[in-house]
């Protein structure tokens, strides 16, 4: 499964009244991307034309109505949507969620059919995009539903990379969402992804406590020895190198972090709030546990500083050039595991005469 030509990278724009378009189209001016990737915008002429002139990129792009128009070495614009969009900058509107949802429907249609190799989303508006046809909380659960995986929110920077045993649910609904089956699932999904997608051969996987300082021997609450402490010791047993669960103010404080390959917070705020603060603007969001490649960068829509020209692209930058590396690893682990010689293939060692 060598990369026979360069990642197919599907761009969908995400809330076009937000800073999605700015930051990808500010991406694609460095040149080097060009030569490891072709990037594929999910939109329309217009809308990327209207982008570039309101930002002053001066980057070229192709224009095409179906995906076997795609020329390498261009920045190509597939049409999905033809209707005129008369842009809001910073403000939430039904038509931008609209735009962005058919844009997400279309790239992943391409990225299920093998026509791209990855994707890169730009950020949605959770509330704008709701509706009878997209009823998700965000890119993880659509993606997971149209992909048929179990999926793992996977914050991944340089020094740091967290991953979610729970994600976009209320803090009051929690504790009874971790269960033993979804933290060994979680961990056995991080597991894997450090292996075949960040090359780690044996990864070692630190699991935050859900009650603070770990429930302190049951004072307080009981989930951490009854459900977190059972869980990772059968993990262990297993052969993955699972560890806790850690208090996460001492664990991220001390910065034990760095001892270990993958972090896995609790829920949301646990683990965001602190990768946020070591990592914002170069992180990058990975959708671990699919068969196909998704990243977006770490942060939102932006509104605040929308069509002001002010977006930083640089995790958007980050999360190209995570895909890209992400499919190629992928690729490689998959052509070792096929060419791996079985236990019954090996040839026995020759006798020496004596």
């Amino acid at each position: 499964m060598k990369q026979q030509h360069p990642v197919k990278l599907g761009i969908s724009v995400g809330d076009l009244n937000g800073v999605g378009c700015e930051v990808a189209l500010k991406s694609l001016q460095d040149a080097r991307i060009l030569t490891s990737c072709t990037p594929i915008f999910f939109a329309s002429n217009k809308t990327i034309a209207f982008q570039k002139q309101t930002f002053n990129i001066d980057l070229k792009f192709h224009g095409i109505r179906s995906l076997d128009k795609v020329e390498h070495g261009k920045v190509n614009v597939l049409s999905v949507f033809q209707e005129d969009f008369e842009v809001a900058f910073g403000t939430s509107t039904p038509e931008a969620g609209r735009l962005a949802v058919a844009s997400l429907e279309a790239a992943t249609k391409a990225l299920k059919d093998g026509e791209i190799d990855a994707l890169v989303t730009a950020p949605i508006n959770k509330s704008n995009v709701q509706s009878e046809r997209f009823s998700f909380p965000g890119h993880t659960d659509y993606l997971a539903k149209e992909l048929e995986g179990e999926a793992l929110m996977f914050m991944i920077s340089e020094g740091l990379r967290v991953g979610l045993l729970t994600d976009h649910i209320a803090v009051s609904e929690v504790a009874n969402a971790i269960t033993t089956k979804r933290i060994r699932d979680k961990v056995k999904i991080m597991n894997q992804s450090l292996i075949q997608d960040f090359g780690i051969v044996r990864p070692r996987i630190a699991l935050l406590g859900i009650n603070p300082h770990s429930g302190d021997e049951g004072t307080i609450g009981s989930e951490d020895d009854n459900i977190m402490r059972p869980a990772i010791q059968s993990l262990f047993e297993e052969g993955i190198m699972a560890f806790g669960p850690y208090a996460a103010d001492g664990f991220f404080g001390s910065s034990s972090y760095t001892r270990f390959d993958g972090v896995i917070a609790a829920y949301h705020d646990q683990g965001l709030v602190a990768f946020k603060t070591l990592s914002f603007g170069q992180g990058v969001n990975y959708t671990a546990g699919l068969s196909k490649v998704r990243t977006s960068p770490d942060h939102g829509t932006a509104y605040g500083i929308a069509g002001k020209g002010e977006a930083d692209p640089t995790s958007f930058t980050q999360a190209i050039y995570a895909a890209i590396d992400i499919v190629k690893r992928r690729s490689t682990h998959l052509e070792y595991e096929a060419n791996k010689l079985k236990p019954s293939q090996k040839k026995a060692p020759k006798e020496r005469n004596a």
